[in-house]
């Protein structure tokens, strides 16, 4: 099974100022974040953020918030509980123009909204907000890509042991380079070589 970038979307939680000096390995993870929004604006794919009480811990990194189409503020660890979960559903389209005057065959049927059902997420801390976060996309019957290489915590006891829970809950565990290589797919794709320039 491999992603697909038609269906996925991206979301990168809690890369704050104030928590990002004492996150393990914090600036590689941050530079992981920042090549996955950018390969997500290659592939046209969705990209969403969020911040855990960004009064008391700031905002987003300003390269990682400026990828970010919207970003959540909120003070639940799980970005579903406050609203992540509605914004990563297609919205239902009304019914256009004056259908309802026809008889049912003759009516157009109606198109299904392009669902995008692949959340590839990464973030701090991996063992409290990202896991919190993922584990409800799971039960929201998302596929949820965990993209290792971008998601970190305090100490990595903390974050191995969230992949661990993570991948038996029916989390993919990933990395950025595999993540980018599958939206591309193949090395015909017009944008090969800009991935390639990302990567190294």
């Amino acid at each position: 099974m491999l992603l697909d970038a038609s269906q996925s979307q991206l979301v990168l939680v809690d890369y704050q100022a104030r928590l990002m000096p004492a996150i393990f390995e914090g600036e590689a993870v941050a530079q992981n974040a920042v090549r996955l929004g950018k390969m997500a604006r290659l592939f046209q794919v969705p990209v969403f953020g969020t911040e855990h009480n960004p009064s008391s811990l700031g905002e987003n990194l300003p390269d990682i918030r400026a990828l970010c189409q919207r970003t959540l503020s909120k003070m639940h660890f799980s970005g579903v509980e406050e609203g992540l979960g509605e914004w990563l559903r297609v919205p239902a389209k009304a019914p256009q123009g004056n259908a309802r005057s026809l008889p049912k065959h003759l009516q157009k049927p109606a198109a299904a909204a392009e669902e995008r059902n692949s959340i590839v997420i990464a973030g701090c801390e991996a063992h409290v907000c990202l896991l919190q976060t993922a584990l409800d996309l799971l039960e929201d019957e998302f596929e949820v890509w965990v993209v290792t290489d971008a998601c970190s915590s305090r100490t990595e006891r903390n974050r191995d042991a969230a992949f661990d829970r993570l991948a038996g809950a029916g989390a993919e565990l990933v990395t950025t380079e595999m993540v980018g290589f599958e939206w591309l797919r193949t090395a015909e794709h017009p944008a090969f070589p800009e991935l390639l320039s990302l990567v190294r």
